[in-house]
């Protein structure tokens, strides 16, 4: 069974980006542009991992990753934050709200696939 892949980002050319690579790596890919829509694509299909944009409109990412790993029928869910943030802080910021790690932006798409296997 393919790997469920869940890209979160509210920027429609890295949303394309990130879920073209995944799917040609053979994926199975869903994308989301902000907190409702996961919160919608969630109680449809189980994703195995989430790839979580920090800046989102509305509930930021790092909000939405703090309510769906307090939630019993999310919190198993892998969930790593993708972002351009990578300041001294961030990622103690990042990982304190829930993210098993996080990818920079921009993407390195030569091992983006592999980073992301990495994390399953």
């Amino acid at each position: 069974m393919k790997p469920r892949i869940l890209v979160v980002d509210d920027n429609a050319v890295n949303l394309k980006l990130a879920g073209d690579l995944l799917e040609l790596d053979g994926f199975d890919v869903s994308r989301a542009i902000d907190a409702e829509s996961v919160r919608d694509l969630i109680q449809q299909v189980t994703p195995d991992l989430i790839l979580m944009d920090v800046a989102l409109p509305g509930m930021d990412g790092l909000t939405l990753t703090r309510i769906l790993k307090g939630d019993d029928a999310t919190k198993m869910i892998k969930i790593v934050a993708l972002t351009a943030f990578a300041m001294k802080g961030d990622q103690e910021k990042i990982l304190a709200a829930g993210c098993d790690g996080y990818i920079a932006k921009p993407i390195d798409t030569r091992k983006f696939s592999d980073t992301v296997k990495g994390f399953l």
